[in-house]
């Protein structure tokens, strides 16, 4: 019972209340008679927001030619909204892309044309995004793709778009889907998996929310080459180039990440095309982005090597060639439909996109080479045009460097490639450049005594002269730090053999390590190696896991979502 004292004072505030503040005050009272905390018992207005969870609203785009993919994002939305999730379908058509930094979830659901082209209406966001450096890091995305697989570039509007988003610095938070002409069934296991990852993703967000990430945006490093050394011996048809870093600051990365680098242009093509043009190289043009002088824009800062066929067109439109639609580079343009003066080639250059960076996977490990110094694998490549030949702009331009050169890179954290806990055993299939995320992987893993099993699955063309990195794989192999080491040389034999060959050969053994809870990551060339790759993991899962071919697409799809089988195929 309460003195006469306290029941004189509760009397005289309680006269006072409205019939709502006598009701919040018994439930307060008896808040703190059962023991319950303060907030337990707070009216909503007085609760501090950070207690709340955050709205979950996405926003649902497509792009679509003849109605599927519009019709499809229609009845999703459906789906999502009876679910509880706020959702904005958008026209990629309309859309602003200028307002995707503004987003927070954003799902694209898109189909492809003709030979890998986006569909008409939505081409004008395809090239911007392509054409534009924009700060994504606050976005988080999923892609599904919708196309014909009777076609070579089966989906590739969608997988363009995926992986532009993530270099832009979006994280992926559903793996990219794609869907052949029958794709129904497929596309309602998506957007379940899409409400899944909306709902972990704003979860985790309430848990940090005291302290929440504060992202810099895309942070440039100072580095000069340490070293540079070819991998493969001088028999070799190939050049693979291990090159080393040095910092004076502390680099952030894990492994997984990768370097990102914007190349320069070749200073014999730049000279070539100012001496064509007749244009003064060191005159002052302003373009969309920053303002130099003729010369400098087209060595640092503009693509010229691969242009758009929308700047090609546009190239059209202000010489008055007839140029049909095909995707050149600029030398060969002026070669083929020349300016008519220097005036004319400044509108080209007001035309010509910002140079794209290129991502590299790192190499190394923080753990075992410190915050001061970064690795990574660079294959030269090689091509040709009318028999002569070209050599890829950054991988020339990377292996051509020499020790003590600066050189500037910014990091592209890891999304869904990472390394699992460390009691976690892990399948690496990773032939050729494809071993890279995977050396940082062994680094790592062995650097922090990780109790995980490893297995790599390693392949090129010779074993005397393409082995990459076999001194350190051997020591690990010594040491316990790589469990397992099952390689594939596919010219030293009369019928070549490749990594999914030795899939093959292990099919038990690798089925059980899927079945014991291990992850899996395949790195290294899209076309044909992952698929290759993929279509003997199905048959492995069918054959030893007596399971339908439908069931081990599942299985493995379900594997990806729950971030156990990652790919970073290129």
């Amino acid at each position: 019972m309460l003195s006469e004292t306290k029941l004189n004072v509760l009397k005289q505030i309680s006269g006072d209340l409205s019939r709502d503040e006598a009701i919040w005050a018994s439930g307060y009272l008896a808040g703190i008679a059962g023991g319950a905390s303060l907030t337990a018992v707070l009216p909503p207005q007085q609760i501090n927001n950070n207690t709340q969870n955050a709205v979950k609203k996405i926003t649902l785009a497509y792009g679509t030619e003849t109605g599927n993919s519009k019709k499809l994002a229609t009845a999703l939305a459906g789906i999502v909204k009876k679910k509880g999730l706020q959702v904005k379908l958008a026209d990629l058509s309309q859309y602003k892309p200028k307002d995707l930094a503004k987003e927070e979830f954003f799902f694209v659901v898109i189909s492809t044309q003709g030979e890998g082209e986006p569909p008409a209406l939505a081409k004008k966001f395809y090239d911007y995004i392509h054409e534009n450096e924009i700060n994504l890091n606050g976005l988080k995305f999923g892609v599904l793709a919708l196309g014909d697989s009777s076609y070579p570039l089966f989906c590739q509007t969608g997988e363009d778009v995926d992986s532009r988003f993530e270099i832009l610095g979006a994280q992926r938070i559903i793996p990219l889907k794609k869907c052949d002409i029958d794709y129904e069934q497929e596309a309602s296991h998506w957007i379940e998996h899409v409400f899944e990852a909306v709902n972990r993703s704003t979860d985790q967000g309430a848990k940090n929310i005291s302290a929440p990430k504060v992202s810099a945006g895309r942070k440039k490093y100072q580095g000069k080459v340490s070293a540079i050394i070819n991998l493969n011996d001088i028999t070799s048809e190939k050049e693979t180039y291990h090159i080393e870093i040095e910092t004076d600051e502390a680099l952030a990365y894990q492994p997984g990440s990768a370097l990102g680098v914007i190349p320069f242009n070749s200073k014999e093509v730049v000279h070539e095309i100012i001496t064509l043009t007749g244009t003064d190289p060191q005159k002052q043009v302003g373009t969309p982005k920053v303002t130099a002088t003729v010369e400098e824009l087209l060595y640092k800062h503009l693509n010229i090597s691969y242009l758009l066929k929308s700047v090609v067109a546009q190239y059209a439109k202000i010489t008055g060639h007839s140029i049909p639609e095909v995707r050149l580079s600029l030398l060969d343009l002026l070669r083929i439909y020349p300016v008519n003066n220097a005036d004319e080639f400044e509108e080209i250059i007001q035309i010509l996109t910002a140079q794209a960076p290129r991502l590299y996977s790192i190499s190394s490990s923080m753990e075992a080479h410190g915050d001061t110094e970064i690795h990574i694998t660079v294959a030269r490549s090689e091509f040709f045009i009318d028999h002569q030949k070209h050599n890829g702009l950054c991988s020339g331009f990377l292996s051509e460097f020499k020790e003590g050169e600066d050189v500037e890179f910014y990091i592209q954290e890891a999304g869904h490639f990472k390394l699992p806990e460390a009691d976690r055993d892990i399948i690496m299939i990773g032939p050729g450049t494809g071993i890279a995320p995977f050396r940082s992987f062994l680094w790592e893993r062995d650097a922090t005594g990780a109790e995980g099993r490893n297995w790599l699955f390693f392949g090129d063309r010779n074993f005397i002269s393409d082995f990459l990195y076999q001194a350190e794989l051997q020591d690990f192999l010594k040491t316990g730090s790589l469990t397992h080491l099952d390689l594939a040389f596919s010219r030293d034999t009369a019928e070549k053999v490749y990594v999914q060959h030795r899939l093959e050969q292990k099919a038990q053994e690798v089925f059980y390590w899927l079945e014991g809870g291990a992850s899996l990551y395949v790195c290294g060339a899209k076309e044909p190696m992952a698929r290759d790759v993929e279509e003997t993991l199905l048959t492995i899962i069918q054959n030893q896991g007596k399971r339908s071919r439908e069931d081990a697409v599942l299985y493995l799809e379900e594997m990806e979502l729950s971030g156990r089988y990652a790919k970073d195929v290129y």
